[in-house]
């Protein structure tokens, strides 16, 4: 069995059962800074084949990255190719009325190159009232623009806030913060996108600019098991470390075909118990209810 082949059946076999059955993979692809440098465009267009060909159907981007330069990018990069993808983008708050959702949608769509969105998220919590968001989100499924529609950076009050407005089962995710130096989410929210059918999809779970990949604590860990790439690494303890939890979806960027290989390669690594306990000595979990942290 080649590489690509042994990857791929790791990624066949670990997936979450999303809120309307089907499975996706644990881990997808997220494209933040993605498509703002023409010098590295090849380079990304071909990471982001590279997950597909190894079975992460999630690629995620955003209207506001790059000011729509990453959904150009990952357009041109399903090119033949849009049946595999589980695709999701964001609309910004401040185009999150029934006029402004319909407008960044279509414009979304145009710089995809798609005819429909699989996941629409509204990007955090704006001005606008979350019924005129939902009502335009539920118009655009009515005319087949988007398949599902969810929540980004949405804390335990805007989900019950939500709840006032319609049921929540129809919110398909709440994209949010996770990785070990920001486990707020842990306290009560986690447990209620759970009991809500919501799927929890987790940005930025390698952290920003590797500060937090130079802990010892990761890399004393990380000595201790082995994947099919060779020895772990630190950013795989984390991956490891995040993808153990139920109910959630991990979306690291990887910008080259190494670090898209050794997301993947991830998946092989099931962390024991005493190794959690170091993390969570080097990581506590939080005790009290704190603001929900955003990037």
């Amino acid at each position: 069995m080649s590489g690509t082949e042994g990857l791929r059946e790791i990624t066949a076999r670990r997936l979450v059962h999303a809120p309307d059955g089907n499975a996706v993979c644990i881990l997808g692809q997220g494209t933040w800074a993605m498509g703002d440098n023409l010098a590295r465009r090849s380079e990304e267009i071909a990471s982001l084949r590279c997950g597909l060909d190894l079975g992460l159907q999630v690629i995620d981007t955003a209207e506001m990255y790059g000011n729509g330069a990453s959904e150009r990018l990952v357009g041109e990069a399903i090119k033949g190719r849009r049946d595999e993808v589980f695709l999701v983008t964001k609309v910004l708050p401040s185009h999150a009325t029934r006029r402004g959702v319909a407008e960044s949608c279509r414009a979304s769509l145009q710089r995809l190159k798609t005819d429909y969105i699989d996941l629409y998220l509204l990007h955090w919590p704006g001005s606008t009232p979350i019924s005129e968001t939902i009502e335009a989100f539920m118009r655009l499924q009515d005319e087949g623009l988007i398949r599902k529609w969810g929540v980004s950076n949405f804390d335990t009050d805007d989900i019950k806030s939500m709840q006032k407005v319609v049921t929540t089962s129809t919110c398909y995710a709440n994209q949010i913060l996770y990785n070990p130096e920001y486990r707020g989410i842990e306290y009560d929210l986690l447990a209620l996108n759970q009991s809500q059918k919501i799927l929890t999809m987790a940005y930025s779970p390698l952290g920003q600019a590797g500060a937090m990949l130079r802990h010892p604590v990761l890399a004393k860990v990380a000595a201790k098991y082995e994947t099919s790439l060779g020895p772990a690494t630190p950013a795989q303890i984390i991956l490891a470390w995040v993808m153990r939890m139920p109910n959630m979806v991990s979306i690291p960027k990887a910008s080259n075909l190494q670090h898209v290989r050794s997301n993947v390669a991830a998946l092989e690594i099931t962390l024991d118990k005493e190794d959690l306990q170091i993390l969570d000595k080097a990581f506590p979990p939080p005790g009290i209810k704190t603001p929900l942290a955003v990037l």
